[in-house]
């Protein structure tokens, strides 16, 4: 009995070594679109490997923009998430990936805006249904806390998109050196909350 629970046992640590990174990826996409949003955790347990292993699998699907890291885990990105539209949550607008913020829904849902703009308003109106607030830092176009980013905002350079443009950092001293270009005015997330709140108030009064 002893050699033929050992026997099954090696057969299944077989079969578990044998899983091909792509098969995993497969697998990882298929979680992710039924559940929006991961922990990296659940990942691994699910898929019995290591959390670095599940962070190497999930490279090449960040890179090729199926997914982004959160903190801690990984959602769904709009490129793979076959059942959202390429419109902005809030203003129906075209969404461009370098501007678009992310509100990860404490249903694992996510909402997509076309700008940090639209982002703030939108967090706004459902903050307290809001798990994680996710944006790209406008100059390094990685993934960022929203609230933990400092916003640059009313600068001059124009990109076209909802007025007055705000735009994300993740380090102070960046927004800082890019207001000496192009002016503007650094603020925390609930500062840039309140801007935008008021600026879209006072132009309706």
């Amino acid at each position: 009995m002893m050699c033929l629970d050992l026997l099954k046992s090696n057969i299944t640590y077989e079969r578990r070594i044998t899983i091909l990174p792509i098969e995993r990826q497969n697998r990882i996409k298929e979680l992710l679109q039924k559940n929006k949003s991961m922990k990296i955790t659940e990942l691994s347990s699910k898929l019995s490997v290591s959390e670095m292993t599940i962070h190497r699998d999930l490279k090449p699907l960040v890179d090729e923009g199926f997914v982004i890291k959160t903190f801690g885990g990984v959602t769904l990105s709009n490129k793979g998430d076959y059942s959202t539209g390429n419109h902005c949550i809030y203003c129906h607008q075209n969404i461009n990936d370098k501007l678009s913020f992310r509100l990860v829904l404490n249903n694992n849902n996510i909402e997509i805006t076309c700008c940090s703009h639209c982002g703030l308003l939108r967090f706004l109106q459902i903050k307290k249904e809001v798990n994680q607030v996710i944006c790209q830092d406008f100059l390094r176009l990685t993934t960022i806390n929203a609230k933990t980013a400092f916003f640059v905002i009313d600068t001059t350079l124009d990109l076209g998109c909802c007025q007055p443009q705000v735009l994300p950092f993740e380090y102070k001293e960046h927004a800082q050196k890019f207001v000496k270009g192009f002016s503007g005015i650094v603020s925390t997330f609930d500062e840039a909350v309140k801007f935008v709140y008021d600026g879209m108030h006072s132009s309706n009064e």
